[in-house]
């Protein structure tokens, strides 16, 4: 079973959307959803597991903001989209719906996902909304600067924040900014090394990334952002007395960063998607890390 056959499998009407919110493609509904666990499992009491009615709303929430996130993306992109031998075949960029379609699909995403919110406390649905203006203007990022990669990071790791409020009512900010920055940090590892697979296609069009910023000097910028969001995991499990299952856990993250990017040959791009993909893994190093500390 895979998400991919999943969607395979629907009716065909159906599979133009699922495409559009990429449920074939889950591997950035985790990355999405994993900063969330990691803060709700930092905020649950020593001793006791994290709370898995939150940890599933959340999970649900990821699906449906990650899916109108690239809703929002693909109709920002759309013209772009043709042009690139990876992302020519998107539902509209191939002309499988229209923009129509898609806007009233979004606003169904958005609504479903604003009632996920609506089930937390009130600190945590103003703390929600607020990141709606960075999911939607990141996608203009790539035609302004070179560094979208960076706007991305903070849209994604906003459940770093959300996560914690979500349990304790407020955000204890010497913890969650920390957890905050280490997640910005290794957005910019993992989505430096994605757009390294259309860097060609991105110079001809005239779009922007990290990757293009970077050129030669990746690897020395994707170690120095491992760095910082290593040491900004210690200074969170610090803040919140995390035990050593937890430090274990971060030295795994680094372990893990280290032969990704010792490994990482930016001039293929089925490697950087291979790369891009296994950071799956460091977030669920990291969660397996805090449930242990906890215990």
């Amino acid at each position: 079973f895979s998400a991919a056959e999943l969607v395979r499998a629907a009716p065909a009407p159906l599979q133009p959307y699922l495409r559009l919110m990429r449920l074939h493609q889950p591997a950035g509904t985790w990355l999405l959803y994993l900063p969330c666990s990691w803060s709700i499992g930092l905020a649950a009491a020593p001793g006791c597991l994290p709370d898995w009615r939150m940890l599933s709303l959340f999970g649900v929430g990821a699906v449906l903001m990650r899916g109108a996130g690239c809703t929002i993306n693909d109709l920002w992109d759309r013209d772009y989209d043709r042009q690139v031998a990876r992302t020519a075949s998107r539902p509209l960029a191939a002309g499988d719906i229209s923009t129509f379609q898609s806007l009233v699909f979004l606003g169904g995403q958005l609504s479903l996902a604003l009632c996920v919110l609506l089930c937390l406390n009130q600190y945590s649905i103003i703390l929600g909304a607020a990141s709606l203006s960075l999911v939607i203007t990141y996608p203009l990022m790539k035609r302004i600067t070179y560094w979208p990669q960076l706007v991305l990071g903070l849209t994604f790791n906003w459940g770093a924040l959300l996560g914690w409020s979500a349990i304790k009512g407020s955000c204890e900010w010497s913890v969650c900014l920390p957890l905050y920055f280490a997640g910005v940090m290794w957005t910019l590892v993992y989505d430096t090394i994605y757009a390294h697979q259309d860097k060609r296609d991105d110079i001809m069009i005239g779009v922007k990334s990290t990757a293009l910023q970077f050129k030669e000097n990746t690897k020395q910028w994707l170690s120095g952002f491992s760095l910082a969001m290593l040491l900004s995991l210690c200074v969170a499990g610090m803040n919140c007395s995390q035990t050593f299952p937890y430090y274990s856990a971060v030295a795994a993250v680094g372990a893990h960063l280290a032969h990704q990017i010792y490994t990482l040959d930016i001039d293929k791009p089925e490697d950087c998607w291979k790369k891009f993909a296994s950071n799956r893994t460091v977030g669920i190093l990291l969660f397996i890390g805090i449930v242990l500390g906890n215990l």
